[in-house]
């Protein structure tokens, strides 16, 4: 009896050494964790300029023995790429009747760049992007909506338009323009501008792609607050906490149709999916795949849809006037008179 009750108390003590090791182990790992975090803040260019280069030039070369390497493993891929950059090249260079047709790829080409840079500035910088749909997209679409009630035509010129919009010579007849053709005039820079915003919306999924296969923790606020709300999802009370956390559950539960849901409509907390898909190793073309055809092809519809109708004058109207008709319809004689007399 007494061996056993000294084993019982051996194994008391073994276990209390071993949780208080733990406690210690963890909390030495934060501490840890948080004089690095403080260190690497420091490495700036203005405070430690030396350090930082030297860790930009190993960085920069660490990533030129990566992709070399990766690019030899897919020698045969990158000769076919050669090859066919060649073959462009001379095409774009020797005269000949094809020069017409390589003159619009050409302009095609510098058109879509255009617009997908613009829908990249849009979207980057996890939310500090330029409002590029505001300043540009919504405005073109603008204009090319009232020249064509104007012109009662979308036989404009090809893209890029001029500074101001001619109408063509060919008698039409009034009112003979429709919603879809000029939905089908703005198609082309609405969906390489939705593509553009879809692409700005990978870095965030990178990072926490990688951070969370590296196990760091990378220096970012949108992150941090990410890893802080799930610590804290239980005990979230604010509105916003709990929109993150609506978002963060459709996107991890639902999967791709999900993420479709949320990149189809305006939603100011979708940098959130994207960190919420690369920390739970969401695949690649299933993040990008949703989020692309959500952007370029529904969202940008909806929002086509809104400025064409509001600088549309006879839809105005319509509305108006169908908005008037059901009020005469489900409104009282008193209400109508006391109407009429204000």
């Amino acid at each position: 009896m007494a061996e056993n009750g000294t084993d019982c108390d051996q194994r008391r003590v073994g276990m209390i050494k071993e949780q208080h090791n733990g406690n210690f182990t963890d909390s030495s790992l934060s501490e840890r964790k948080r004089r690095d975090r403080e260190e690497r803040l420091n490495i700036v260019l203005w405070r430690q300029p030396l350090v930082t280069l030297q860790y930009f030039s190993l960085e920069t070369l660490i990533n030129l023995k990566e992709w070399t390497i990766k690019l030899w493993h897919r020698r045969s891929i990158l000769v076919a790429f050669l090859l066919m950059l060649a073959v462009l090249t001379a095409t774009y260079y020797i005269e000949g009747t094809h020069q017409q047709y390589v003159r619009y790829m050409e302009k095609k080409f510098f058109w879509c760049a255009y617009w997908v840079g613009l829908g990249i500035l849009s979207s980057v910088g996890l939310g500090t992007g330029l409002h590029t749909f505001l300043l540009y997209l919504g405005p073109h679409i603008a204009s090319v909506t009232l020249a064509a009630y104007e012109c009662n035509s979308v036989n404009f010129p090809e893209p890029p338009y001029p500074d101001q919009i001619i109408c063509p010579d060919e008698e039409t007849t009034e009112g003979s323009i429709s919603l879809w053709a000029i939905i089908s005039k703005v198609r082309l820079e609405a969906c390489m501008w939705g593509a553009g915003t879809a692409i700005g919306e990978l870095p965030p999924y990178f990072m926490a792609r990688a951070a969370r296969l590296s196990g760091a923790e990378p220096d970012d606020e949108e992150y941090q607050e990410f890893e802080e709300m799930l610590e804290h999802a239980e005990t979230a009370q604010d509105f916003a906490s709990r929109a993150k956390l609506a978002v963060q559950n459709l996107v991890q539960k639902v999967g791709f149709f999900g993420i479709l849901a949320c990149a189809s409509i305006p939603n100011p907390l979708f940098d959130l999916a994207g960190i919420t898909c690369g920390h739970f190793l969401v695949p690649f073309w299933t993040f990008f795949g949703a989020t692309l055809i959500g952007k370029a092809i529904i969202k940008m519809h909806i929002q086509k849809l809104f400025v064409i109708i509001t600088f549309s004058k006879h839809i105005v109207e319509q509305m108006v006037s169908l908005i008037g008709s059901y009020f005469q319809r489900h409104s009282s004689p008193q209400r109508l008179q006391v109407l009429q007399e204000t």
